[in-house]
């Protein structure tokens, strides 16, 4: 799915406001300046404004203009991140070094996977791990599933996302550092055509304290 222009411009903004570049205070352009600089219309200017608000970086002062928030937070908002690839979701949210890497490989379905996609029992699908790390630290990793007639996330209506603390899998665990008996905050994702199907189905872990909120808008289209 391609990167609207208003998740790439709020993207540029994080980036610059987690690096320090506008400082906590300063006021941002007008959203004609941006609209300008940006070769974008006003509304795409409010959107990626909105989406700055939501993840508590920047404030609006009525009859004054939009301010970079004094704490900025680092909040994690959906679906606007299922828009960008991971490296670009991860380099907005701080100016350290991201890396990520991927494992993709056919693997036969389980029986909830080949439930979950109405595939007979042991058909394979695709099976990708996503792994990132910040400055070499581990940050997520990913177990993500989908049909092999279903290449992205573009058939893709709805979003549905469930958020809870547990104790990882054993990858999970291994990569992310986590000591036993330790909890990570998970996401599990279903990815639904306007049917109701599942496309594509996901869980994410993260370390407990990598985020301080989660934002959810689930509509994709």
């Amino acid at each position: 799915m391609a990167e609207p222009a208003y998740v790439r411009i709020a993207g540029e903004y994080a980036r610059r406001i987690r690096a320090g570049e506008l400082p906590s205070g300063i006021q941002l352009p007008s959203y004609a300046e941006i609209a300008q600089q940006s070769g974008v219309s006003d509304i795409v200017v409010r959107q990626a404004i909105q989406l700055l608000q939501r993840q508590g970086l920047v404030r609006s002062v009525p009859r004054r203009g939009i301010f970079v928030a004094s704490r900025p937070n680092l909040v994690r908002v959906s679906p606007e991140r299922q828009m960008e690839t991971a490296e670009r979701s991860f380099e907005h949210e701080s100016d350290r070094d991201v890396a990520v890497e991927r494992d993709t490989a056919q693997i036969a379905a389980t029986d909830e996977l080949a439930e979950a996609f109405d595939l007979s029992a042991g058909e394979e699908v695709m099976h990708v791990i996503t792994r990132a790390s910040e400055d070499g630290r581990p940050i997520s990793i990913s177990d993500t599933y989908h049909p092999l007639d279903i290449a992205d996330i573009s058939e893709a209506v709805y979003l549905e996302e469930t958020l809870s603390d547990q104790l990882p899998t054993q990858a999970h665990a291994n990569w992310l550092g986590t000591a036993p008996g330790d909890l990570v905050q998970t996401v599990h994702q279903r990815f639904l055509a306007d049917d109701g199907r599942p496309v594509m189905i996901s869980d994410i872990s993260y370390p407990r304290d990598r985020y301080d909120a989660f934002v959810f808008r689930m509509r994709l289209k």
